[in-house]
């Protein structure tokens, strides 16, 4: 493997025209279409730059470096590549000619994690109710999906959730490619491993799952779910370990379940259709929906409570808070907020007992408040 040092070098080297972007912390990702069209992220919004690589295999020399740093294979049997920059930044590169622009790269910057629930409530993602209750559901050891699409900040909410986990715990970190910085002082990070150039040692996240069940996590904390590996996710959160969190691609609540199923469904193993859907239902608590808007803002759209399925097979939605939008403002900036639905938590009575703060007049509208049943 490369030395860090000579690597960060050659990554200077080979991709020198975009070294600006990749120093400067307000750019959140760079997308390379081919050596002379080059995008970059800057507050949830792309800009088309002037940059541009004199040779086209500059831009293959670099994507190689990279792979080889990595241990990984990247050629033209092996055209698409996941990796990681040593700051943690996350690299995808297609080759031609299946990338008909060009090599084709995007690189996803994190930079070093400072997003806490209060920034969150100074963007205007979340409200200080919403907060106060996801902080509840990590306190009660509610299993939980962050859904979004692509771009929608699922990670980095992720992370951000995590902060919320007591220090005293033993969190096992399960990641196709580290992505999550969790602060906790006993975190053990697991990551799978693509085949060698034989063919040889593939490490998948599913194998990465037997290991944590014998490692003594206290929560299992998965980066993201894209395939088969869904199935072992749902024995990991019916198996007693309360608490874990994982992301997922989706637009709503019932997309995400329905989403985890299809996935479960392309593991090996060959289930009953109505037996993988309850375990789906099982599994998965409570699910935090974030979006990217127009205006390039990030904001959690939905939490809502999952209650298994109902007598017709399909899964029970329970909303407890969504995002109400009212128009937009000046610079086309988008007006709304995270709102009550109504519905009190079916936990809400465990939570009085753990002696957790909590008020039933969190979940009323304002229009439908009325005297707290219960208030501690």
């Amino acid at each position: 493997m490369i030395p860090k040092e000579i690597f960060e070098q050659s990554i200077r080297r080979y991709f020198e025209p975009i070294v600006p972007y990749l120093e400067d912390d307000s750019v959140s990702e760079i997308m390379i279409n081919g050596p002379n069209d080059i995008w970059v992220e800057i507050s949830g919004k792309l800009h088309k730059t002037d940059a541009s690589f004199p040779v086209e295999d500059d831009l293959v020399s670099g994507a190689k470096n990279i792979a080889q740093y990595v241990g990984k294979t990247l050629n033209e049997l092996n055209p698409r590549m996941d990796a990681r920059l040593p700051d943690g930044s996350r690299v995808h590169v297609v080759l031609p000619p299946c990338a008909r622009n060009g090599v084709t790269i995007a690189i996803r910057r994190f930079g070093k994690f400072s997003l806490t629930m209060e920034k969150l409530m100074g963007y205007g993602s979340i409200t200080a109710v919403g907060a106060k209750f996801i902080n509840i559901c990590v306190q009660m050891e509610r299993n939980l999906i962050v859904a979004g699409g692509t771009g929608s900040g699922k990670t980095s909410l992720l992370n951000c959730i995590s902060t919320l986990i007591n220090p005293d715990e033993r969190i096992l970190v399960i990641e196709d490619s580290s992505e999550l910085q969790l602060q906790q002082p006993h975190v053990v990070m697991l990551e799978a491993r693509g085949p060698d150039s034989k063919g040889r040692g593939r490490v998948e996240i599913g194998d990465l799952f037997h290991s944590a069940m014998r490692l003594r996590p206290d929560r299992i904390v998965i980066g993201e779910i894209r395939g088969g590996e869904a199935l072992s996710l749902l024995q990991a959160m019916t198996s007693g370990h309360g608490g874990s969190m994982s992301t997922t691609h989706a637009t709503y609540p019932d997309d995400t379940l329905r989403r985890l199923e299809t996935m479960a469904m392309m593991s090996e193993v060959e289930m009953p259709l109505m037996a993988l859907r309850s375990q789906v239902a099982a599994a998965i608590q409570m699910i935090v929906q974030t979006s990217r808007f127009n205006d390039g803002s990030r904001k959690i759209t939905h939490i809502a409570e999952c209650l298994g399925l109902a007598e017709n097979g399909e899964y029970k939605i329970y909303p407890i808070f969504e995002f109400r939008h009212r128009g937009y403002g000046p610079e086309g900036k988008v007006l709304g907020q995270l709102e009550p639905c109504g519905n009190v938590p079916t936990f809400f009575d465990a939570v009085l007992e753990r002696g957790l703060e909590i008020d039933e007049s969190w979940f009323m509208p304002q229009q439908q408040e009325r005297q707290p049943r219960r208030r501690r």
